[in-house]
Formats: structure tokens, sequence, C-alpha cells
């Protein structure tokens, strides 16, 4: 039977603190992006997609080798989707 690393907690945390950031970054950017007026199927889209992909990275999280990976990885994965949310912005208008 395997034992329980000592890391866990760590990457839980990164999975819920930095899991939700990049949930609702890659939620803007498919709001914002496409054509056409934002109707309320598009949006109520958007609204339904950031829990599974907040979950999903939640339960990816525990691929990383420790914690630290885990922060550092999805910190800059984080960065990138911001920067993207940002120029989507800017390109929308």
């Amino acid at each position: 039977m395997s034992e329980i690393r000592r890391d866990w907690v760590g990457k839980t945390l990164a999975g819920l603190v930095l899991g939700g950031s990049l949930a609702f970054a890659v939620a803007g950017i498919i709001a914002c992006s496409g054509q056409g007026p934002k109707d309320a199927h598009k949006l109520q889209f958007v609204m339904w997609s950031v829990a599974p992909i907040w979950l999903g990275v939640l339960s990816l999280v525990y691929l990383f080798r420790s914690g630290w990976h885990a922060w550092a990885w999805l910190g800059a994965v984080n960065l990138l989707a911001f920067a993207g949310f940002r120029l989507c912005q800017h390109l929308a208008g």
C-alpha cells in the first residue's frame, strides 16, 4: 500500500486557488471570443463552464511532483491565461 505524501495540502491549495482563477480566465476568454452579441445562451454556457474547468484542474493537480511544482506551473498558466484574456478584451473593443 502506498503512503500518503505530505505535499497534498500544497497541491490542493494550488488547485483551489490557482485552478479557480484559471477557470475564470478561461471563461472570460470564452465570453469575449466569437462574433455577435452576447446572448443568453452564450453567457449561460460561460457561467456553467467555470465549474468543470475548475474541477478538472483540481483533479489533475495531484499529478505534479510536489506542491511547489503545482504552484509554479499553475501560476505560469494563469499568467498566460490572463494575458490572453486581456488581449481578447483589447481586440474585442
